[in-house]
């Protein structure tokens, strides 16, 4: 995601910050300082924001390393202002593994509320619970009430919260995976409607998450279109079978050529009959700058995936946006026949829809 900085690597797993979190964090220092008018105020005002973050990120890890379990990987987690995202390769198809993994992240949420409770009981704090001020009950009754909050709040059965993954498994386990995104998209769409009159009404915070809730569930929805239009359509409908290659040997300036006098923006590279990798629009501007014309195209390559010509296209579109590839060659009894991008799979289905006008 753009405008984001790396916060380091944990489980195997990158964690990110984007950059209007800070804004979020010099916004709340205003207010702890209008409240209060200390600098230790401020300091523990700030110290409980990044608390409740940090539990954000346990909330997401959650859900990351559950799926891990079932075999998919999570490309990297995100801290937002509005919250966390766990970019997770994909759902689970099986909905008993999508409620598992759904689950999981409001369970970390009262795991660590349950932990903050007994630690308050141990120094007899229990009593402070309805206190989550900073200046009444302190910071450990306002984690607590907070992640109570975040569990309750994932748990409303709206895209793309929590619970709305959960409603789509549960209606997945009687009918086919679409309908049943249908089904759950339309029911978030209308909690948002009425998230967004309580926020003309009451709390503008409302609104913001309205719109978050109203286009996670368009988008989620879409999705599922998408995949059930790809599913079970082999790759040989959609590949481009007139491309062209390159030689590891080649000059950067042949790959200039061919670019210039045509649309193929990346070429499968050939040594031999074997599949050797991949040079991209990317890898020749990079070449250039560093090797110039003469430039070979073995220093710049880069590995490809390969998949046969029968390979559902809904899971070469998994292949292409979680591993951020730019082109799969497309394989025929180990020969190169051809090759699929995004573009070419976005041409495939925009000639469906007209047909299916038709």
């Amino acid at each position: 995601m753009k405008w984001s900085m790396k916060l380091g690597r944990f489980a195997g797993i990158d964690v990110y910050v984007h950059a209007t979190f800070f804004l979020l964090l010099v916004w709340f220092g205003y207010v702890y300082w209008a409240q209060t008018g200390t600098l230790a105020g401020v300091v523990t005002g700030l110290t409980l924001i990044l608390l409740l973050f940090l539990c954000v990120v346990l909330h997401e890890y959650g859900h990351a390393l559950t799926a891990r379990r079932y075999g998919i990987a999570t490309k990297h987690i995100t801290l937002l202002p509005i919250g966390g995202v766990a970019m997770l390769e994909k759902m689970p198809e099986d909905p008993r593994q999508e409620v598992v993994v759904a689950l999981a992240g409001p369970a970390v949420n009262l795991v660590i509320a349950a932990g903050l409770w007994l630690v308050m009981a141990v120094f007899h704090e229990t009593g402070t619970l309805l206190d989550v001020g900073i200046g009444q009950g302190g910071i450990l009754p306002t984690l607590l009430a907070t992640n109570l909050v975040l569990a309750a709040f994932n748990l409303v059965p709206a895209f793309p919260m929590d619970g709305g993954r959960v409603l789509r498994a549960l209606l997945a386990m009687r009918t086919d995976r679409v309908q049943a995104t249908r089904i759950a998209a339309s029911v978030g769409r209308l909690l948002a409607l009425v998230f967004g009159f309580l926020g003309l009404i009451g709390n503008p915070f409302l609104i913001l998450i309205a719109v978050f809730v109203w286009i996670g569930a368009g988008a989620e929805a879409e999705s599922a279109e998408l995949d059930a239009r790809l599913s079970r359509k082999p790759a040989g409908l959609a590949m481009i079978t007139e491309f062209h290659t390159v030689a590891p040997d080649d000059p950067l300036s042949h790959a200039v050529e061919l670019t210039l006098s045509g649309t193929q923006k990346d070429f499968p590279v050939l040594d031999g009959p074997r599949i050797a990798g991949a040079l991209t629009q990317a890898g020749i501007l990079r070449g250039l700058r560093d090797h110039g014309l003469e430039g070979r195209v073995s220093e710049v390559m880069v590995p490809v995936r390969t998949a046969e010509v029968g390979t559902a296209l809904d899971v070469l579109l998994q292949e292409l946006q979680a591993e951020g590839a730019r082109i799969v060659c497309i394989t025929r009894a180990g020969a190169l026949a051809g090759i699929v991008d995004l573009e070419n799979i976005a041409e495939y289905l925009r000639i469906q829809a007209a047909l299916g006008r038709g």
